[in-house]
């Protein structure tokens, strides 16, 4: 008789349901937390953060894509914060609208006594012509300087957006967990207004939230925040110390003499003047700057000047960015750049007149928050957290991270099997995100916050009720 196939005794089939239940149960852990040696209920919270992540993540990519259909400049962001808010207090989340301006604030109060932590992201888009393609792609536009502008979440902060509503969602199913409130805060106007200009005397963005009042009543005693950037996707960048550069608005209008462009010497040429000025800045950070202390950077964007190719005008104005990574660096240079400019362009018997509007301060990581949340980056990161490198964008989550310890990190975005440094760029038309990471951004986000509320120490944190 033949031997009857694919039977097995019962003791065979019992081993084999243990072993797969075992399996399960491993799978269902924080990676690594056995190794790391954390605590049985904080593990056991990351992987209830891990599990909500996955649940929540059909939701946050249907919102990312929402987000991305509909695009709104800085300080016109009314669907956005409206979306935001409507979903915070479908959670039952204590919400504040219009708190600098478009700035939505919604506040979770868990069910145990403790901290309050921040996580912040912001919402506003770019005056970018978006190409066509995505299903969802943007045929939005908005109003900007009186001139009609095509609209483009080319930065990210679609995605940003919808990784914050999702890690309310997620901490909002665990708030029973929780000892301690989480803020989230959902900002406008990171890119810039499209409302105020600089040097008006008039803030925007992070700045204008805390002039309103965002930590006055509810101060957390740290804060987090993410972007997306072209490197592997769900990757995780950090960097403590300085991460991103400080940006101030360099303007320079150069004043000659006009005249006929066939008799320049009975003019005084402000174009000759202008381009020596420009060659003499890049002298200021090569000569002048101590590149060991911290880099920094002089670009001219802008130039304009003249109306015929026969005419010597007046006058010719520029434009530019300076960035840099240190305050003392960065005081130097802007006295630096007045000296040389001015005295390059009274060489030619031109005049120049220099206005430096500061922007944003260096992001700055907390050394210490940075120390302590590391390890809980490599448990939530899958794609593993590298350190990162000075970034030459520069952020207004310094203001935040100025008022209380703050971290900033990237969430790379490239899809497997593209090269991130071949990638699109952030402020490109041609930015892609590969969806596949933002679950990771989402479970960073909440893991960082469960963790800091978790692992310190117990200060009841008061939250005043808005009226």
């Amino acid at each position: 008789m033949k031997k009857k196939c694919n039977q097995r005794s019962p003791v065979t089939a019992i081993i084999i349901l243990a072993l797969i239940s075992l399996s399960v149960v491993a799978n269902s852990q924080v990676p690594g937390s056995a190794a790391k040696g954390i605590s049985p209920v904080l593990s056991a919270l990351e992987s209830k953060i891990r599990q909500q992540c996955n649940a929540v993540e059909p939701k946050l990519i249907a919102w990312r894509q929402d987000i991305h259909r509909n695009p709104e400049l800085g300080d016109q962001e009314n669907r956005t914060a409206n979306l935001v808010a409507e979903h915070l207090r479908s959670l039952g989340i204590q919400v504040q609208t219009a708190v600098g301006g478009k700035g939505v604030v919604g506040i979770l109060k868990g069910d145990k006594p403790g901290r309050l932590v921040a996580l912040r992201a912001d919402m506003d888009a770019l005056p970018i012509q978006e190409p066509s393609g995505l299903p969802f792609a943007s045929k939005a536009t908005q109003q900007q300087k009186g001139l009609t502008v095509p609209l483009m979440h080319a930065c990210g902060h679609d995605t940003h957006t919808a990784m914050l509503m999702a890690a309310a969602e997620v901490l909002t199913t665990l708030k029973s967990d929780l000892p301690g409130s989480v803020m989230f805060i959902f900002q406008p106007a990171e890119e810039g207004s499209s409302i105020v200009e600089p040097g008006s005397g008039k803030s925007w963005g992070a700045k204008r939230m805390l002039e309103d009042g965002l930590f006055a009543k509810n101060k957390p005693e740290a804060v987090f925040g993410l972007h997306v950037h072209p490197g592997k996707s769900g990757q995780i960048d950090y960097k403590p110390g300085p991460a991103a550069a400080s940006s101030d608005v360099l303007n320079i209008s150069v004043s000659g003499q006009q005249g006929h462009g066939g008799m320049p010497w009975n003019t005084i040429d402000p174009v000759v003047a202008s381009a020596l000025v420009i060659t003499g800045l890049q002298t200021v950070v090569s000569r002048r700057t101590d590149l060991t202390t911290s880099p920094a950077v002089v670009s001219v964007g802008i130039i304009q000047g003249g109306s015929s190719q026969n005419v010597i005008p007046d006058t010719v104005k520029m434009v530019g960015t300076i960035r840099t990574y240190d305050a003392d660096v960065r005081k130097q240079l802007h006295a630096d750049i007045k000296q040389a400019a001015e005295h390059i362009a009274e060489g030619t018997y031109a005049k120049a007149r220099v206005t430096i509007t500061p922007m944003y301060d260096v992001t700055t990581n907390d050394q210490m928050l940075a120390s302590q949340m590391l390890p809980v980056l490599k448990r939530a990161a899958d794609a593993g957290v590298v350190t990162g490198t000075l970034q030459g964008a520069s952020e207004d989550f310094s203001y935040f991270a100025k008022e209380v310890p703050g971290l900033y990190i990237f969430l790379g975005i490239t899809p497997d099997g593209e090269n991130p440094a071949e990638a699109a760029p952030n402020h490109n038309p041609k930015f892609f995100v590969d969806e596949k990471a933002l679950v990771v951004g989402t479970r960073t986000m909440a893991t960082m916050a469960a963790n800091f509320l978790v692992t310190g120490p117990m200060k009841p944190a008061t939250i005043k009720q808005e009226k």
